[in-house]
């Protein structure tokens, strides 16, 4: 199995499309529910979420990263800094347990992994995350932060761990800054300058 991971852009598009439809809610968020507050995810069509992603992945820095196996879009991972993610200031969990300042661009989050179900369980999570580190590092990330489940303390269907999985993040070398509930964790990564 060959792995390749490259950023998210404009001429990628179609791949995304790719790899945010092989299970979940991919097809239907376009990777928008951190970028857009309650009301405004929920009054958006999905035609349109495409057309933010599009948009979006016209920007610097790349708003994610694609992951192929053997050449075919496989698996994205959201990553960018936290300032560009609306929801996040929105969100109580992180609010009240983040040590970092919501309004620091150099403070970036991990928020979002969609594997496609015939790639699920071969690792790519972690080459995702992998990815995503090296990407926000290169981008002047400062710090990293994501907001992921435990599933060995609550079991959950894989359409619900798009926010990643804890022990992911662990191996990685990130920290639990906060456990506010026992199968969701607030995990952080200070990076090198």
């Amino acid at each position: 199995m060959s792995v390749q991971i490259l950023p998210a852009t404009a001429d990628r598009f179609d791949d995304a499309e790719h790899a945010l439809t092989g299970g979940g809610d991919g097809p239907s968020c376009q990777c928008q529910w951190w970028t857009l507050r309650n009301e405004p995810f929920r009054t958006t069509t999905k035609e349109e979420k495409i057309e933010m992603l599009r948009a979006e992945l016209a920007t610097e820095p790349s708003p994610g990263l694609i992951a192929y196996v053997d050449g075919t879009p496989a698996g994205w991972v959201r990553v960018g800094p936290r300032v560009r993610q609306a929801r996040i200031a929105a969100t109580r969990m992180i609010t009240a347990n983040s040590p970092e300042p919501l309004d620091d661009p150099s403070v970036w989050a991990v928020t979002c992994f969609v594997v496609r179900k015939e790639h699920r369980g071969s690792g790519l999570m972690a080459r995702l995350l992998d990815a995503a580190v090296s990407h926000a590092r290169d981008g002047g990330a400062r710090a990293v932060e994501a907001y992921p489940f435990d599933p060995t303390v609550k079991k959950r269907p894989a359409n619900e761990l798009y926010h990643g999985v804890l022990q992911v993040f662990t191996d990685a070398g990130f920290d639990i800054v906060a456990q506010p509930r026992p199968d969701r964790a607030l995990v952080s990564l200070t990076l090198d300058a």
